[in-house]
């Protein structure tokens, strides 16, 4: 079973005992967005359409807003593309984008994921929320970190929401952040990389 048999959270809170709950755990602040981004995304979502193609979501909305963030993390993590996960049969499977600590090895060398970010294919959350979760349990599992505190995000591009899994205990954010609002969106996605830089090994 990969990771995108899963239909929606329940069937990953029971088969793996999580308890699942809701609130405002994401802290925003200011943070500084390049103009060149700004006019980049603008052109991008004038220019091209993105009802048809599930790629075109990925590479030219959401990687690109991802990639904005990571420029202030680069020396601490690596953001990976569409690289696979195998924990077990049942947690297998290719995260849209993981973020990992940087290995002093180099970039090519994989090491401990920390967040990952799914893509609601055909606007489905619930579905995207299912896999992304059980995406977290496998690294959970891998991290071999229990009271690690992982991230995830579930977007179609527009819409972003967020989620965190610690100690068999899924947080859902209430809020959640859209496109139409970037300096928003950036600050919830800095804070969560921001997080990630205070695990063990930074």
């Amino acid at each position: 079973m990969s990771f995108d048999s899963y239909k929606n959270i329940g069937e990953v809170l029971q088969e793996f005992q999580i308890t699942a709950t809701e609130a405002e755990f994401i802290v925003e602040s200011e943070i500084t967005i390049r103009a060149e981004f700004r006019e980049d995304l603008e052109f991008s979502l004038r220019e091209f359409s993105f009802e048809d193609s599930e790629y075109a979501v990925c590479e030219m909305i959401i990687f690109p807003i991802l990639k904005e963030v990571y420029r202030s993390y680069r020396d601490s993590f690596t953001l990976w593309s569409h690289k696979a996960i195998i924990y077990d049969q049942k947690l297998s499977g290719i995260p849209d984008y993981i973020l990992a600590q940087r290995s002093a090895l180099g970039k090519q060398v994989f090491e401990k994921p920390y967040f990952l970010v799914v893509e609601a294919k055909k606007d489905d959350f619930i579905k995207g929320w299912g896999q992304c979760l059980a995406e977290m349990v496998a690294v959970e599992k891998i991290n071999n970190q229990p009271s690690q505190t992982l991230f995830g995000v579930v977007s179609n591009g527009k819409i972003w929401e967020f989620g965190k899994l610690n100690n068999n205990l899924f947080t859902k954010e209430t809020r959640y952040y859209t496109i139409s609002d970037i300096d928003r969106l950036l600050s919830a996605l800095n804070f969560i990389f921001g997080e990630c830089e205070q695990k063990p090994g930074f």
